[in-house]
Formats: C-alpha cells, structure tokens, sequence
C-alpha cells in the first residue's frame, strides 16, 4: 500500500502503511522526503539542536559545549542563533530526526567541501570536519546574523529546505545573486558577497530600508529554496 496520509484508514491499515521500514541504505536513511533515520552502531553522529524527535536503543545526547570548538569560535558562538548549535549522539540505536518538516536531502561528500547555512544542517558524520562562521556585513543587518557551517572531507551530510532545492551553477563571468534568507549552502570554494540595492526594496517589501543580496563569483554552486527564512536571537 503506498503512502497517502490525509486519506481514510482503519487502523491496521494505517499502521502498516506508516510503520518504519528498514531500507539498508546504511548510515543515513531517509524514511521519508521529512524524516531522517540515522543508524548507529557504537559510533556518533553530529545533529541539530533539538533534531530529535524519536530513537530507540542505547544513545546518549550531549549538547555542544561553547568551547568544544576552542577559543577562537567562542564569541561567535556566545552570540549565535540556537540553529548554530549541535548535539553529538553517540551509542547503538536508531535516531529519527526531522526539522519543522522541511525536506531532507542526503549529500555524500567525498574529499569535498560545502558551506550551509547553520539553520539548514540537519546531520553530519563526525568524519567531515566543521567549523562555525558569521557573515559579519549580515550580522549588522539581520537579526541574530547568518551563521554558517563550513564541513569538509569525506562522509555524510543531511541538509533541509523547505520544498525542493535549487541549485544554481556559478560560473565566470556570470556571478549569481541570491536572497539570504532564501539561500541554503554553496560551494565551499566560493566567497559570497554582499550587494545592497535601495532600489529593490519597494519589491521585497523590507521596512529596514535596503534591500541586500548576497554576491557568488567564480567557479561553482549556490543551492535556493522558494522560501525566505527569517532568524532571530531564540530561533
């Protein structure tokens, strides 16, 4: 019986079309396009704050510490959104975790890089390194700023959009200008910046007076959503 929730069920009926089905698809397993299963095996897995919305098994959940990035990152941390921080689950079990029910996306990075925007990082493999950074321009004119998270190497990644993502390709010549709050990650390669347009802000609709894009030259990608996500301080 295929999926189709919102439909009329008896109840046996509802629990076998809903039921967790094992796909052995390994690490990360997409139970559906909203659900993420990460199966863990005496290993540890790096998730959002707050991304657990079930598991079974033997797991323990540890909130990042300020400093467990060391001194460097601890003022861009104190100052952060809530979609900055991690949680490190580690044990044997299996983890479901979900986000406001975006869309998931599994991406294997094999000796790559990507950058994502902090809020939009649902999961990650303690293999990829990471590191926390603050658009500063941004940060004076957005509430709570743009964190990002930079991750590297070799491993898993799970990010979320709402809908589907689009992915636009950068190329020389031909910048691509893009939406912060509608921006998801990027090649790790690029180096966006920011273009203010007065103009533009009697289409956007902003009250702060100036519209602002965010400026990708180069070679490689941007990845959007058709969805602009605000962030404040306590988000």
């Amino acid at each position: 019986m295929s999926h189709q929730f919102g439909a009329r069920y008896d109840l046996d009926a509802f629990v076998q079309a809903s039921e967790q089905k094992d796909l052995n698809q390994g690490v990360f397993e997409l139970e559906s396009e909203r659900m993420l299963e990460v199966n863990l095996n005496n290993s540890m897995v790096w998730t959002k704050l707050g991304a657990m919305v079930a598991y079974r098994g033997n797991l323990k959940f540890t909130r990042e510490r300020i400093l467990d990035q060391g001194i460097g990152n601890l003022l861009k941390k104190m100052i952060s959104a809530e979609g900055a921080r991690l949680t490190k689950v580690e044990g044997t079990g299996k983890l479901y975790a979900a986000d406001q029910g975006k869309k998931i996306t599994i991406l294997q990075l094999r000796n790559q890089g990507i950058t994502v925007n902090a809020n939009d990082v649902l999961a990650f493999e303690p293999t990829l390194t990471n590191k926390i950074v603050l658009m500063r321009k941004i940060a004076s004119m957005m509430a709570g700023g743009l964190f990002n998270i930079q991750l590297s190497g070799t491993g898993l990644v799970a990010i979320t959009t709402h809908f589907d993502p689009l992915t636009l390709i950068v190329k020389p010549g031909n910048p691509v200008f893009t939406d912060p709050n509608a921006t998801v990650a990027w090649s790790s390669n690029l180096a966006p910046k920011i273009k203010t347009d007065i103009q533009l802000k009697t289409f956007f609709g902003r009250g702060s007076g100036e519209t602002f894009q965010m400026q990708f030259e180069g070679n490689g990608f941007v990845v959007i959503q058709p969805f602009e996500e605000f962030y404040g301080t306590s988000s």
